[in-house]
């Protein structure tokens, strides 16, 4: 015997939709336009690959749509979603890494930047040092810069909304000695 978890939606007809399932339709719809785009440059700039950063993103809409309703803060859940399954994936890579003890040096090194007005050395210094500072703040940097409001970072990361300011100029901070101690730097 399935468990509720396990049903299968009811099969709908093009007529049959109640209300209350065209308007979370409508709603996600809507939505996907405004915000797939944003939780896909986040997510591309957060792994470096944008075929990764497409699939994460589609797999939180699908787990969205999946959902049948809206939460209360759909952006902050969908990146909280989206943020989940990179580090699922990023387990899942080193594990594998590990397993076949492959000759590579590091994850995301084969992406290229995608916008060729972007110097790929000014790229590769800024995710290096990207990669110096802590996920947290690395997380925080990202969704400022992809535009996302404190309030939706606050909810997508668990924290309060008055202390997003601090740690995003905490997160700065760090980057910018991060970013002063590469290689090239002078």
């Amino acid at each position: 015997m399935r468990g509720p978890a396990s049903r299968p939606p009811p099969a709908r007809g093009a007529g049959e939709l109640s209300e209350t399932t065209q308007a979370f339709e409508r709603r996600f719809e809507a939505l996907f336009e405004t915000q797939y785009p944003r939780l896909y440059r986040w997510l591309q700039r957060l792994s470096g690959e944008p075929e990764l950063a497409a699939d994460l993103a589609q797999e939180a809409f699908v787990r969205l749509y999946r959902r049948g309703t809206m939460p209360d803060a759909p952006e902050a859940w969908l990146i909280s979603v989206a943020m989940n399954l990179f580090r699922n994936e990023r387990t899942t890579r080193a594990r594998r890494l590990r397993l076949l003890d492959a000759a590579r040096g590091g994850l995301g090194d084969s992406a290229a930047a995608t916008d060729p007005e972007i110097d790929p050395g000014e790229s590769r210094r800024v995710r290096e040092a990207l990669g110096r500072v802590s996920d947290r703040e690395r997380t925080l940097l990202l969704l400022r810069a992809e535009g996302y409001a404190y309030r939706d970072i606050a909810r997508a990361l668990g924290i309060h909304e008055a202390s997003v300011g601090t740690l995003l100029a905490r997160a700065r901070r760090a980057f910018r000695a991060a970013y002063g101690e590469g290689a090239d730097a002078p």
